[in-house]
């Protein structure tokens, strides 16, 4: 097995929410919209396709023929605005296997990424992709295997509904739910079970508790979580490292840095999300000890 093979590192290409940002008061935390990459084994996964899949994109062209699995947690414009500037979708031999819940409406992931790209909101259709592409629906709650890879989701809490992912490989594990809304009265038990025990949990902390619930422009009901939250749910769920994400759009860097001060002095393990770290996760444990836990 090759030193790649080994591996599980997690990359960060995108940490934004809402709409892009880039500017000068964005530049040490980054202003492209969600994409994590996870390198497992091998294998390349990759959840959501904000603008941060286009500059992912742009660093696969060095690597052709190029193959990744990708993961979609909704629709929403800042999770899939990038897939139509992802240039090996382009490319003939390239390929890539294309994962996403059915929508409220009864749409795939497929049907809505064609939809981005029809007139008048885009001047070429899905169908000038040259790449190999392979949509796949998923069922909230049955997990997905990808060799010795396993991925469980489960449903989040998010207008227009959304869905967390956990990807577990030889011991180590690392979970990505962004789009995701507290409880006021209890813990998601829906995140709790997905971050259980992680090496990494990636999670929505748009906002601060005070921003929540401004008496001047309450976000309850936006369909966001706060950094706070985000430190309940890794203290509760035995998260070695939380990664603060989806950054409001409205939030420049040195107030992150303000956030990121505050929540590691209330968890040791809290980092702030920036545009091209790269998180490796420790692995060990044979195959046979990964296996699906039930949940739903």
């Amino acid at each position: 097995m090759s030193r790649i093979e080994k591996q599980f590192n997690v990359n960060f290409w995108g940490v934004r929410g809402s709409i892009p940002c880039p500017g000068p008061n964005t530049v040490r935390y980054g202003g492209n919209t969600p994409c994590v990459e996870m390198q497992v084994g091998g294998k390349r996964l990759v959840f959501d396709g904000g603008t941060g899949l286009h500059v992912l994109g742009q660093s696969l062209l060095r690597q052709m023929p190029a193959e990744a699995h990708i993961f979609f947690t909704h629709s929403h414009w800042d999770h899939m605005q990038g897939f139509p500037f992802f240039t090996p979708g382009f490319v003939k031999g390239n390929r890539f296997s294309i994962y996403g819940a059915i929508a409220p409406d009864g749409s795939t992931v497929e049907q809505r990424l064609n939809d981005q790209m029809l007139h008048p909101n885009f001047p070429v259709p899905l169908q000038i992709m040259q790449a190999d592409l392979n949509f796949c629906d998923v069922t909230p709650g049955e997990a997905i295997k990808i060799d010795d890879i396993l991925v469980e989701n489960a449903p989040l809490n998010h207008p227009g509904e959304a869905v967390g992912y956990r990807v577990n490989w030889h011991g180590g594990a690392a979970v990505y739910v962004t789009d995701t809304e507290h409880y006021p009265d209890r813990l998601d038990e829906n995140v709790l079970w997905l971050a259980r025990d992680a090496d990494i949990l990636i999670y929505d902390s748009t906002y601060s508790d005070e921003e929540y619930h401004s008496p001047k422009s309450p976000k309850i009901g936006w369909g966001h979580s706060t950094w706070q939250e985000a430190i309940k749910i890794a203290k509760a769920a035995n998260v070695k490292t939380l990664v603060i994400f989806h950054h409001d759009p409205a939030h420049d860097d040195d107030y992150l840095d303000q956030v990121g001060l505050q929540a590691k002095e209330k968890f040791p393990g809290a980092i702030m999300a920036k545009e091209g770290m790269v998180l490796p996760i420790p692995v060990s444990a044979p195959l046979s000890e990964i296996v699906p836990v039930s949940h739903l």
